[in-house]
């Protein structure tokens, strides 16, 4: 498919959709590609894609409880299908969404969809059957059939890449710190989201334990989604939302429940712990550990946890070896947006290739 042709509608549910696909709709909009972005006001995605110059369809928060979720459904696969219906798109895109996927449905067109997390049933149950590709990593632990296409790296890649991204030293300024002044990232999650229900991560005991601790060998910095308690308030980090990566590219150890911070945070050269009873047995994770840049930790363990974290703030080489990790990551794994833009610009003798093998990624 010719890029100045191309028209794309592409789904964004989650703050990281922006990320993953900001690089590729910069470049296909530079190839004349043109886009239709709808997405869900949810936390901060409409900042992101303010920040970015991306226009978009808001197509309204949703609700939490059982009966809102149900009524948003119905009601966002209505307001992408009446835009979709008016913008003609010849491929729908997202991450995981259903919406995308029953809207590309009842127009015909193909749904083009990226899933990195096994675990996430009812994303995969309302999902996949609607989708015409699945694009997963190359590490990903589950076969979902013939729809699978799988390509060697990580989606944080599609931001992370050393082509897209420059850590910016400034964010020293920003934190109020010396440039040679050891800092650390905590990040807690809250455990909303579909795929985290029935799941855990830190204790609040080991959250102020580990706070305590790692502030005798360096500044603490706290990422909450939510309200901290107010012995932990005063560690929580000020900073623009689009400056996270650059804090965690210098940090001298991410230390958390998230499994994206914590593979953002390998792949950004910085010591990487998380604690979940969900994501060590990912495959990215599975993938990581081989090169043994991150460590992941069921709850049950994180006293463990916990010393090996302060094993490696003592450590004052850890980061440098770290730096040396993901120079090994890099020089395997490819350019995601780069592949992003090939498998799109090449659709659908791109699937095929890849099928057979014969891919260029």
């Amino acid at each position: 498919m010719q890029s100045d042709k191309i028209k794309i509608l592409i789904d964004i549910g989650h703050p990281a959709h922006v990320h993953y696909f900001k690089n590729f709709i910069k470049i296909m909009e530079s190839n004349g590609c043109q886009f239709l972005i709808t997405s869900r006001n949810k936390e901060i995605e409409h900042y992101l894609l303010k920040k970015y110059n991306i226009p978009f369809f808001d197509r309204g928060r949703g609700r939490n409880d059982l009966v809102g979720k149900a009524i948003y459904y119905f009601k966002a696969i209505y307001l992408i299908y009446l835009k979709a219906k008016k913008f003609t798109p010849d491929i729908i895109m997202s991450f995981g969404s259903p919406y995308a996927a029953i809207v590309s449905n009842l127009i015909g067109k193909a749904h083009i969809v990226f899933n990195d997390t096994e675990h996430a049933k009812l994303s995969h149950f309302l999902t996949d059957p609607f989708s015409k590709w699945i694009l997963t990593p190359s590490c990903y632990n589950k076969n979902i059939g013939k729809k699978q296409v799988r390509f060697n790296g990580y989606m944080e890649l599609c931001y992370l890449h050393p082509n897209y991204f420059t850590p910016d030293p400034s964010i020293f300024d920003t934190l109020g710190l010396r440039k040679d002044e050891k800092y650390i990232i905590l990040r807690f999650v809250s455990w909303g989201a579909s795929h985290d229900i029935g799941h855990r991560g830190l204790s609040l005991e080991m959250k102020k334990k580990a706070v305590k601790e790692f502030s005798n060998y360096a500044k603490v910095f706290i990422s909450s989604e939510g309200e901290l308690p107010e012995d932990l308030k005063p560690y929580q980090i000020k900073i623009p939302p689009e400056r996270m990566h650059d804090v965690l590219a210098f940090a001298s150890l991410y230390f958390g429940e998230s499994p994206t911070m914590t593979t953002e945070s390998a792949l950004l050269g910085t010591p990487a712990m998380c604690v979940s009873s969900w994501a060590c047995d990912c495959g990215n994770f599975k993938d990581l550990e081989k090169y043994n840049a991150i460590y992941c930790f069921k709850p049950e363990n994180e006293e463990q946890a916990y010393r090996v974290a302060v094993g490696l703030i003592k450590d004052n080489n850890s980061k440098q070896i770290w730096l040396k990790k993901r120079q090994n990551i890099l020089r395997d794994k490819i350019d995601v947006t780069a592949f992003m833009v090939w498998f799109v610009e090449n659709y659908p003798e791109s699937y095929k290739a890849m099928r057979k093998g014969k891919g260029p990624y």
